[in-house]
């Protein structure tokens, strides 16, 4: 355990090089002739293979796992780890909406001791191998026991799938012999009271636009009181107009808008957001659904009835659960996908 932890902790190392603020070799790090400029590559071929993957958004997943692969993290994570007695075979299908999506469950998997089976998205197909290249380096106990695959998984003893609704279905079926962990389209909510500051509502901004509100962790729906008043929303938001520069986004903002238009629905909008009142939680992307709410307590209660929908929670002294605004994009090692604890799952198996 110690050996595969050190390892993780050396990756994030290396990761530390990869930031916003610039990318920048350093000294002293592991096999870093080897792998520095190989990775700085595979991070352009990401970009060019998904245009969702803009350079930015690379580099903040990457630094966002660069701060979680701490000693500490990882150690108070893994700290109620029972020894394997046998190490199992666990294959992972991967979804491919933001950067390394499925980097965690394969820490998972790695960190508890059992081999990985890795089916990857073809939208994301390009950082995870070269860091598990760079694992290996640094710890040759997991050489052999990282298998990546574009064909049938076949010769697994456990698996985890991410997908939507519809393939989860697919899923379920498909493995139902096997030990599994089926992960379904989920979204993040924000409830808002009026009462926020300039700050919290520019905070939102990045809980809404972050990898263009692609995560299950993308806020896609707020609920708002009867009679809110949207203009200090969109005063926090502006912010993040240049947004609307990407192409692809606004190609999506155009080409919803007439949708929306041609439909005859009410919007309200910005010139970079759309705001639609619906009652579904996944909201195109360019758009933010919202809801009204009359009763605190009424609305507590339907979160509570539809938290198998819901990913996320943002408000500021609303609910138990719920996350600090800004903050739904930085989730901690031990913040599982579906509330599902990946390494008791895979404790058991």
């Amino acid at each position: 355990m110690q050996q595969r932890i050190d390892a993780f902790v050396k990756l994030g190392t290396f990761l530390s090089q990869f930031s916003q603020s610039g990318i920048e070799k350093k000294e002293q790090i592991d096999f870093n002739d080897l792998f520095f400029d190989g990775f700085k590559h595979q991070l352009k071929l990401a970009e060019e293979n998904n245009s969702w993957f803009t350079k930015d958004n690379i580099l903040f997943s990457l630094e966002s796992w660069s701060k979680a692969l701490t000693k500490e993290n990882i150690l108070k994570w893994t700290s109620n780890i029972a020894p394997q007695n046998s190490s199992k075979k666990v294959a992972i299908v991967m979804a491919g909406n933001i950067p390394l999506v499925g980097f965690h469950d394969f820490l998972s998997v790695l960190i508890s001791g059992h081999a990985v089976l890795v089916k990857q998205s073809s939208s994301d197909n390009f950082l995870l191998p070269f860091l598990a290249k760079y694992i290996e380096y640094v710890e040759p106990s997991f050489k052999g026991r990282i298998e990546f695959t574009e064909g049938k998984l076949t010769n697994f003893d456990a698996v985890i799938a991410t997908g939507s609704n519809n393939t989860a279905r697919y899923f379920e079926h498909y493995f139902k012999g096997k030990p599994n962990i089926i992960r379904k389209n989920r979204n993040s909510v924000a409830v808002l009271t009026g009462n926020e500051t300039d700050t919290e509502l520019a905070n939102l901004g990045n809980d809404i636009f972050q990898y263009f509100g692609l995560g299950c962790r993308s806020v896609s729906k707020l609920f708002v009181p009867v009679d809110y008043n949207f203009d200090a929303f969109f005063n926090g938001i502006y912010q993040k107009r240049d947004i609307i520069n990407n192409a692809k986004y606004a190609n999506n903002y155009d080409y919803n808008k007439a949708v929306y238009l041609m439909s005859l629905y009410d919007l309200l909008e910005n010139g970079f957001l759309m705001l639609k009142e619906d009652e579904s939680y996944s909201s195109p992307i360019a758009t933010v659904f919202y809801e009204y709410y009359s009763d605190i307590n009424n609305l507590t209660e339907k979160l509570h009835k539809d938290a198998d929908k819901i990913q996320c929670v943002v408000s500021s002294g609303v609910l138990d659960s719920e996350i600090p605004f800004g903050e739904t994009q930085n989730p901690e090692l031990w913040d599982y996908a579906d509330g599902i604890n990946t390494l008791d799952f895979l404790a058991k198996i």
